[in-house]
């Protein structure tokens, strides 16, 4: 079954596109366009398409619009979604960069909601933060937050990061408490990966691993990098392994990304994306022995 990689790129100029795509080199096509990849969904997606060659899995699909911030190729994108959603059966979805609106995030998870199967539903940044916003977060099977968008999915009454009590002390040694009181409030998946120094995986609230090796500070500086996680746990489940599994491997393979490209604080994720191969076969193989 096919996955859906859902978008943005930030240019004013990028029509709605949709279908499969593919990574050449530092850049994606998609639909006769070229994205050039750097940080944000086109990161994501690059990640996701370079896991997926590992995996020996079909190509994923996605679909992108232009957005500078305004949220008007947000809004084409969510009409796009709620008035057409993937023909069932699809294997999951994921969203990412999107501008946060209830009324056009509902919409959509009520198209995806009358889907038999109902698909798996990964979310990140922009939607992530308008699937904790419209209350139906629970409905999700993953979210995949940093260290402070923890903290506001713990914050009951924030309605963005941005003002999240205590946002900016981002402190890592709170996250085990965030997790609980996330899930306290219903404004969590069903899974969770914690990115951060240490990465979490969460299960129904409860810590089932914690990952922190290898350890490449250089890899902080880099925009992008987490991006890339949630593009390894994307191609990894629609290979089809458990969400578990799924989280731990792309957690390290997204370290050991780091550990084998010796990066600078100059570097780009195209710059680490020849070492991606290596590094999702290492944690494959770990995982195996493990």
């Amino acid at each position: 079954m096919s996955w859906l990689i859902a978008g943005t790129v930030p240019r004013a100029d990028f029509p709605l596109v949709r279908g499969q795509y593919e990574l050449r080199g530092a850049e994606l096509a998609v639909a006769g366009r070229i994205v050039k990849v750097a940080r944000g969904t086109p990161a994501l997606l690059a990640a996701a398409a370079a896991a997926a060659r590992v995996l020996g899995i079909p190509p994923l699909e996605t679909i992108l619009a232009g957005d500078t911030g305004k949220g008007e190729g947000s809004r084409q994108l969510y009409a796009e979604l709620a008035a057409n959603p993937p023909p069932a059966p699809i294997a999951g979805l994921t969203f990412h960069y999107l501008l946060p609106d209830i009324y056009w995030h509902n919409q959509v998870l009520w198209a995806l909601e009358a889907l038999a199967p109902k698909p798996f539903l990964v979310a990140d940044a922009g939607f992530m933060y308008a699937a904790k916003m419209s209350g139906f977060a629970a409905i999700y099977d993953l979210f995949t937050p940093d260290v402070g968008e923890m903290a506001f999915l713990a914050d009951e009454r924030a309605p963005h990061p941005f003002y999240t009590r205590g946002f900016l002390l981002q402190d890592e040694e709170r996250v085990p408490e965030q997790i609980a009181r996330a899930y306290g409030e219903e404004n969590a998946a069903r899974h969770l990966l914690v990115k951060g120094r240490k990465d979490y995986v969460v299960a129904a609230g409860k810590i089932v691993a914690e990952i922190s090796a290898p350890d490449v500070p250089a890899m902080e500086p880099i925009g992008g990098t987490g991006d890339t996680l949630t593009g390894l746990v994307t191609a990894l489940l629609a290979s089809g392994m458990q969400p578990e599994a799924a989280c731990q491997v792309a957690a390290r393979a997204n370290r050991y990304l780091g550990f084998y490209a010796e990066p600078t604080p100059a570097h780009g994720v195209a710059d680490l994306l020849p070492f991606l191969p290596r590094a999702l076969e290492q944690a494959l193989k770990e995982a195996e022995v493990g």
